[in-house]
């Protein structure tokens, strides 16, 4: 990772906002309270995380060309990660669960340190299917973890939560490894788990970049270090329950993750804002035995890498305030060159009692390659204007801020709507996404 882009995540990282103007209309902002300061998350070095994918292939080839459940590569697999992490000073606890007559292994790990009753986990499952070694499908968000955890002990980091990561077993027979882990936990532990990320195929090699949209904490965290980097981001719908998060979620559990797509089809609108190839599959060799350590995109895998070290780094940091009411709108708009008009992202308000409060959270999320040519304002459902971004941040790129916004005397229902203008020639962008809680 560049030193440019470095500083800009920690400016995303801060949500530091700086040189608003005052607003002409009724209403006018409230001082923005900063964020608190989190550890610098480590550049994951891609090498590392290729050559554990390295042994992953080594280990399939080896024991006849699969990874999966109940065969001799699966266990191996388990021993390579376990092992990696009992040298690094993990405390390491192996699972077993009964699936279609085999034995079973989830893998859980824990950090020491951090607050026992507020508990940051991730998770990725570790088996293949039969068909092939799985390098992607799940080779890519295991290794990917698993390298994640090593610099975790690197750094010695001592984050206020606890940090737990898992490996689980018979994802590919319908999540079986994470059902037995979440149904095993009593009630008291389950309420410890603050939030669940997962990675499950993160090195496409057609890639997409998706976010699950679940917990509204956890999606932002991941959309402002895309934002950092000035990488579009889309939601998450190919794998919704189809991954190991789903029985976090069923359990109440806050989840969030990162996908990079599977066999559904790249559009002609994805391959102009990611690359790749449109018409073709994010993973064309999805579920079978093409799925070697061939069949990553270094690129994505790199990224996803860092975006995990990223989140856990800063929601690891501190017990976030729960949000309040969000409402959020995801849908890409265009912003023209000057002189273009105004364009307008609305968000449907309803079930809100009463008024909007005077804190009135805005999270805004603009890809722009000159944030400085911007003029961003919310509009209330009556019409009336608050200005959040008056051409302020110079030369630049990408406007992803969080706002405080007096709004009390608005009605909270109704359309908000988030408008932004380029006043300036030469540049473009677009808004990639917009939140408003209260």
């Amino acid at each position: 990772m560049s030193l440019s882009v470095s500083r800009r995540l920690a400016a995303v990282t801060a949500i530091a906002v700086a040189g608003l103007f005052a607003s002409t209309a009724p209403a006018a902002l409230a001082a923005p309270t900063a964020a608190a300061a989190a550890p610098t998350p480590p550049d994951i070095p891609v090498a590392n995380v290729k050559a554990h994918l390295a042994q992953l292939q080594s280990i399939a080839t080896a024991n006849g060309g699969n990874r999966a459940h109940g065969r001799a590569g699966y266990k191996a697999s388990i021993d390579y990660v376990k092992a990696k992490l009992d040298a690094a000073g993990f405390t390491t606890t192996l699972q077993t669960f009964t699936s279609s007559g085999a034995t079973g292994y989830n893998l859980i790990a824990d950090w020491p340190g951090g607050d026992p009753n507020s508990v940051l986990m991730s998770g990725s499952h570790l088996d293949s299917v039969t068909a092939g070694p799985g390098i992607n499908d799940n080779g890519s968000g295991s290794a990917a973890i698993l390298e994640t955890a090593l610099a975790v002990s690197r750094a010695q980091l001592q984050p206020t939560k606890h940090l737990r990561f898992g490996w689980w077993g018979a994802e590919e027979l319908g999540m079986i490894g994470s059902k037995y882990y979440v149904n095993n936990l009593p009630s008291a532990e389950k309420a410890k788990i603050s939030g669940y990320l997962n990675f499950d195929m993160i090195g496409s090699p057609n890639p997409g970049y998706f976010v699950y949209d679940d917990d509204p904490t956890i999606e932002q965290t991941f959309k402002n270090y895309y934002a950092g980097i000035g990488v579009a981001t889309e939601i998450e719908t190919e794998g919704d329950g189809r991954s190991d998060h789903a029985p976090f979620k069923s359990a109440g559990i806050p989840v969030g993750g990162l996908f990079s797509g599977a066999d559904y089809t790249k559009t002609a609108a994805q391959a102009q804002k990611w690359g790749g190839t449109s018409g073709q599959a994010f993973d064309r060799c999805y579920h079978s035995s093409c799925d070697t350590s061939a069949n990553i995109n270094d690129t994505a895998l790199d990224r996803n890498s860092d975006a995990i070290a990223y989140a856990i780094w800063n929601l690891g940091a501190a017990t976030p305030v729960p949000p309040g009411q969000s409402f959020e709108n995801t849908a890409d708009v265009n912003i023209p060159d000057s002189p273009g008009a105004a364009v307008t992202s609305p968000i449907t308000v309803s079930g809100v009692t009463g008024n909007a409060p005077a804190t009135t959270k805005v999270d805004v999320n603009i890809v722009h390659t000159y944030r400085g040519d911007l003029v961003v304002d919310l509009v209330a459902p009556d019409g009336t204007v608050y200005n959040l971004h008056n051409r302020s941040g110079g030369s630049a790129d990408n406007l992803v801020q969080t706002y405080t916004v007096n709004a009390s005397s608005e009605v909270a229902n109704g359309v908000w709507k988030l408008q932004a203008k380029d006043v300036a020639a030469q540049d473009v962008g677009y808004i990639n996404s917009w939140k408003i809680t209260f």
